[in-house]
């Protein structure tokens, strides 16, 4: 059977849709270099608690609001937990995986593979928000995907463990963005409620695990700490931590999933090719760069689309022959 979109969503004003994705794409930016410098440039030895350390300040900012009566979200209960799964795992699975690659890859070859979350959060949407795409975006979202494909067949630097580190963030990012657009409606929660209840369920076991793995010993001990510059980069970092994930969630409840994911791979168009002259770990190749200048083609390509088609109520019939009706035949799988 066809896989038909959801309800209509509330139609929010277009200054709000525009500054919330502008807003993301600034700090999904400035926190990749904060953490590439962290983690690369002053070799910090755990990613791990780069995480915890964003996730407590993401505490501490929404607890002293919410006491002083700025911001309001429903008090922990029993119902947070359901209301709110599986959103911690998949958070955590971001947050981990997505330093990690930081760590392992260049900065150019790590926005070119995050360019399949775009993919990824579309096969999502269809699956779990019931929604279908107009051809030519799904033709653009071919294309980024042809150019991460080229870039990364050329990568001189190739690192097994950061590739399977970053795959693993886009299926983690793509699955975090389509839940955290179902979890935004429900109520008590909220844009706030989803940030605080995602770090407070989530802190405890991952303090536990990098005590276990070793992991909070090597932060502990790390020798930079007596540093005045490694101490305002990692507070940058955490603090850029908590400024991300908010600025997610308000795209998230302004736009749509998908519109969120596309915000990334604009940010992804000034962030490789800076990549390429700062930072000094790309390696270059005209392989390589063919790949990337292919991969950012298709996504302006494909922001323009999300953008700037609109199409009208009056047209709908119209539209709809425009659209990929994913189709499922007895035993579920996709043609």
């Amino acid at each position: 059977m066809s896989a038909k979109a959801g309800p209509e969503p509330v139609e929010h004003p277009a200054l709000h849709k525009l500054l919330s994705a502008v807003f993301y794409a600034g700090s999904s930016f400035l926190i990749t270099v904060v953490n590439k410098t962290v983690l690369t440039s002053f070799r910090f030895p755990s990613y791990m608690c780069v995480g915890i350390g964003q996730m407590i300040t993401t505490l501490l900012v929404l607890y002293a609001a919410k006491t002083s009566k700025a911001i309001q979200f429903q008090d922990f209960d029993r119902s947070i937990l359901l209301k709110i799964f599986p959103l911690p795992l998949l958070y955590v699975g971001n947050h981990i995986t997505g330093l990690a690659s930081t760590k392992k890859l260049s900065l150019p070859m790590f926005t070119v593979l995050r360019k399949f979350t775009i993919l990824m959060t579309m096969i999502l949407e269809v699956y779990i928000l019931k929604k279908t795409f107009p051809k030519r975006l799904v033709y653009s979202v071919v294309t980024i995907v042809l150019g991460a494909m080229v870039a990364a067949s050329s990568d001189l630097a190739f690192d097994v463990e950061g590739y399977t580190f970053i795959l693993l963030n886009d299926a983690f990012t793509a699955a975090s963005s389509v839940y955290t657009k179902k979890k935004l409606g429900i109520e008590g929660l909220g844009k706030y409620g989803v940030l605080f209840y995602n770090a407070l369920l989530i802190i405890i076991p991952t303090l536990l695990a990098s005590a276990i793995t070793g992991d909070l010993h090597k932060a502990v001990t790390f020798e930079d700490w007596v540093k005045a510059t490694f101490i305002f980069c990692f507070f940058m970092s955490c603090f850029m931590g908590f400024v991300l994930m908010y600025s997610i969630v308000l795209c998230s409840y302004y736009n749509s999933a998908l519109t969120t994911t596309v915000v990334g791979a604009i940010k992804n168009v000034a962030v490789a090719y800076i990549g390429i002259f700062v930072g000094g770990d790309y390696l270059f190749s005209w392989t390589n760069f063919l790949g990337l200048s292919i991969c950012m083609s298709g996504g302006l390509a494909y922001s323009y689309l999300t953008f700037h088609t609109k199409p009208s109520r009056s047209n709908t019939e119209e539209v709809q022959e425009l659209k990929i009706h994913i189709t499922e035949d007895s035993t579920g799988s996709t043609k």
